[in-house]
């Protein structure tokens, strides 16, 4: 793969990365001893599924593992799986759904590998249920610069098995990971959809529905704004009882070229949001979907993040502690409304209570908010300034693997366990985002 496709998600900031590509584990280690013998630095990098810079290399130089995809073994009766770092959890799901097994945990992608869900420590529509990935994760191997390989587990080398989870891929680099997967009937989910008018409306459903189904999440209108502030379509899910385990393999479509701007505007959000929400109906609706649909809808269009257009975008994902979590939500969305900015996916959930092994898992008990923002210099500055200080003070914090702009102050807050991870940090590794949030 060519340096200039090496970038993050978001494309922002643009840091085209230089990178070494090893196709089996052991030729890791030979890169690892030779940055720390030159004083330089490296990083882990998957499948570049990360929207901001946490996956970039502080000195542009990254690990990049997607090849090592192999699977090592798998227990098709208790549900065990080990693989390769970069392996991608799609790829998980073609050999395990047909079998009657399915992730535990699982992003909006499938695009993300293994180690990369491990290394943010990655939650989903199923948090107030299973928790994040972490607490699925039985055990993996670390390298470490020092030619050391240790293996981790939740009783075998624990503290550095802590940090690693949600550790960003500074601990080491992840050479396998072994996952306890999640026994389904189908590939199918059984789906219920309720259009509500406002942010009052959707923490009654949520209260009254969360706890019934397996997923839960809502789209919210980012544009609405009085009585109708965060209107929008709450969706809840459950694996079928019943019925084929096939997956479906649908049509795909591909953005081939970066626009040369981005057509995520007022006019265009405010059109869709529009249509979006008058489509569903005020009464509660059921339905089926394939397991693409529900997980994955972004997955459909290849290459998406470059509709917004050359400087890329950013993503502002909060979460807000469950007892200001409903005043909190509102002034970030009535902030948002008035910019008149925001993307077409926003979407509203709520984290449960199991706590995340991780040290630097993101999720607490309260409701998360994320939206894509087109670049714009100066008026997203002073948007997330703004969105920024309502977390601040709220109490809440904000996803390192969606961050491009938090301050190191606001990090440091919200993530006191940093100075622990740091103990641990492999001394060849270091991304711009631990450098931005720790040295300033």
């Amino acid at each position: 793969m060519s340096a200039s496709k090496l970038q993050s998600w978001g494309r922002y900031p643009y840091a085209p990365q230089r990178s070494s590509s090893p196709l089996w584990r052991d030729a890791v280690q030979s890169v690892l001893a030779r940055a720390r013998a030159e004083n330089v630095t490296t990083l882990p990098y998957g499948n570049g599924r990360s929207y901001g810079d946490s996956c970039l290399g502080a000195t542009d130089h990254v690990l990049h593992l997607r090849g090592l995809d192999r699977f090592i073994s798998a227990d098709w009766e208790r549900g065990v799986l080990r693989a390769e770092a970069g392996v991608t959890l799609g790829e998980v799901l073609d050999v395990a759904v047909p079998r009657g097994w399915m992730l535990p945990v699982t992003p909006g992608t499938q695009f993300a590998t293994l180690a990369g869900a491990m290394a943010n420590d990655v939650h989903g529509k199923n948090h107030h249920v299973r928790g994040t990935f972490g607490r699925h994760v039985r055990c993996f191997s670390l390298l470490r610069s020092d030619g050391t390989a240790t293996e981790c587990a939740p009783d075998r080398n624990t503290a550095l098995f802590r940090a690693t989870i949600g550790g960003l891929g500074l601990t080491g680099v992840i050479e396998w990971v072994e996952i306890q997967l999640m026994r389904v009937r189908s590939s199918r989910l059984s789906v219920v959809s309720a259009r509500f008018e406002n942010l009052d409306e959707f923490f009654r459903l949520s209260s009254e529905l969360d706890a019934r189904h397996e997923y839960c999440v809502a789209w919210v209108d980012c544009l609405s704004t009085g009585a109708s502030l965060g209107r929008g379509i709450y969706m809840s899910g459950d694996h079928a009882h019943d019925g084929d385990l096939s997956l479906t393999r649908k049509r795909t479509r591909n953005v081939p070229f970066v626009l040369p701007w981005s057509p995520v505007n007022q006019y265009t959000l405010k059109a869709f949001n529009t249509l979006y929400f008058k489509r569903h109906r005020q009464e509660i609706r059921y339905s089926e979907t394939d397991l693409q649909t529900f997980f994955y809808p972004l997955d459909a269009v290849h290459n998406w993040n470059r509709l917004y257009g050359r400087r890329g975008f950013q993503q502002h994902q909060c979460v807000i502690p469950d007892a200001v979590a409903r005043d909190a939500m509102k002034e970030i969305l009535r902030t948002i409304s008035q910019s008149g900015s925001g993307s077409f996916l926003a979407v509203l959930k709520r984290c449960g209570t199991l706590e995340s092994p991780g040290l630097l898992s993101f999720p607490l008990p309260g409701v998360s908010l994320a939206l894509d923002f087109p670049q714009r210099e100066s008026k997203n500055a002073a948007l997330f300034a703004r969105l920024d200080a309502v977390v601040r003070e709220a109490g809440g914090r904000q996803y390192p693997a969606k961050d491009a702009h938090m301050s190191g102050a606001d990090f440091r807050a919200a993530y006191p366990r940093w100075e622990e991870l740091e103990r641990y940090r492999d001394p060849a590794l270091m991304s711009r985002f631990w450098r931005r949030t720790t040295r300033s």
